[in-house]
């Protein structure tokens, strides 16, 4: 990435109006009969989200779309002509911004399905897996531009376990990160319960010039997740 003033490009504002399309509204989901309070109660947050509203009028696939601007607008995570992975690309909104603000390639993992999006080459598979960094930069051609990460692990309920899955998956998107990127490259990824992990803040520390966490005003009020922003990959300690 060079330090030439970026190419100018269009920019979606990340935030609903406030106007009769997109304001807040309370639609009252009736409970069915076999339908968990919890489901009735996600559903009813969902017909009432503005940013739900506003990503269906824009075409986004998830309201997450307006987080990635927001992070995006914030911190220029990227620019025209970059190669981009999207690990946990599903449903597909962060792929669609960085496609319409001008992405090269975008590389995207996921467990789930993503119906295509040009652009995109998606390979359906479970990070963990092994073989899974190879099979992304197999298509990549190069070292990326830009490595984003809204991986979450499905939860168990039980708080302690699902707070381990959801380390590791921020701790091996970090190590990708270090492993793939450019010089000069960002690294964004999804975390919770208050940050990351003083461990791995250390090891970003040492390998980036910059490094934040933030929360989009998109992010659901009460939820616990944050983002966890890395600028300018210093390179691989080895070389």
């Amino acid at each position: 990435m060079s330090d030439d003033k970026p190419p100018r490009r269009r920019r979606v504002t990340s935030k609903p109006k406030k106007d009769d399309s997109v304001r807040m509204m309370d639609t009252r989901v009736k409970t069915a009969r076999g339908r968990k309070m919890s489901s009735t109660l996600w559903l009813r947050r969902q017909l009432n989200d503005p940013y739900v509203a506003k990503a269906k009028s824009l075409g986004y696939r998830s309201r997450a779309a307006f987080k990635f601007i927001e992070l995006d607008d914030k911190f220029k995570l990227m620019r025209k002509g970059d190669s981009i992975v999207d690990l946990g690309a599903a449903p597909g909104g962060w792929t669609q911004i960085a496609i319409d603000r001008g992405a090269k390639q975008v590389v995207g993992i996921d467990l789930i399905f993503v119906e295509p999006i040009g652009g995109l080459d998606f390979i359906q598979m479970d990070f963990m897996d092994e073989g899974a960094p190879a099979a992304i930069t197999d298509l990549l051609g190069g070292a990326p531009d830009l490595v984003m990460s809204d991986l979450a692990a499905n939860t168990t309920g039980h708080r302690k376990t699902d707070h381990i899955r959801t380390v590791a998956l921020v701790e091996a998107a970090a190590d990708f990160a270090i492993d793939t990127l450019r010089p000069g490259g960002n690294f964004v990824t999804k975390v919770f319960q208050g940050g990351a992990e003083g461990k791995l803040l250390l090891k970003l520390k040492q390998t980036f010039k910059t490094v934040k966490h933030a929360k989009p005003d998109s992010s659901r009020d009460g939820s616990p997740e944050m983002y966890l922003v890395a600028l300018g990959f210093k390179g691989r300690p080895d070389k």
